[in-house]
């Protein structure tokens, strides 16, 4: 899988982390390791941007996915689409949570990969689900 990878934000993030962890997302989700992902980690500023002209919401969040394509069977190579985070968000998260930034930034990419993919968290089932889900997935990860 090509995981195209930008750092706008000014912090120190884990990129090569970030490439195994989405490569592994990509083949347990089933899909082509062939396809292509973009990360995009930028400062709190350009966050909270996107965040009100995407999703008409004020302040900065911690993830937004932008989806592309979505593959129609588990062959098919597409572009994914774009996962962007705020390692800022991130850490004061990280610090709420009593977990190391790294975790919190491994738990916000497996969120995106997997809202591009199409799951969402709108009611309670859904989110316990994806939720489950995306820690699932960090765990099988990090135990490689």
């Amino acid at each position: 899988m090509t995981v195209d990878l930008i750092n706008r934000s000014g912090a120190l993030v884990p990129e090569k982390e970030m490439h195994t962890l989405l490569n592994f997302g990509i083949e347990y989700m089933e899909c082509n390791p062939e396809c292509t992902i973009s990360l995009i980690f930028v400062d709190t500023q350009e966050m909270e941007e996107l965040h009100i002209k995407w999703m008409d919401e004020t302040g900065p969040t911690d993830v937004l996915s932008f989806p592309m394509d979505m593959p129609e069977n588990k062959h098919e190579i597409v572009t994914l689409g774009d996962i962007v985070i705020a390692p800022a968000v991130a850490a004061q998260q990280a610090a709420s949570a009593g977990h190391k930034i790294e975790h919190e930034i491994y738990i916000l990419a497996t969120h995106g990969l997997l809202h591009i993919l199409g799951y969402d968290h709108a009611d309670p089932d859904e989110e316990k689900v994806m939720f489950a889900l995306q820690e699932k997935i960090v765990e099988e990860w990090s135990r490689k």
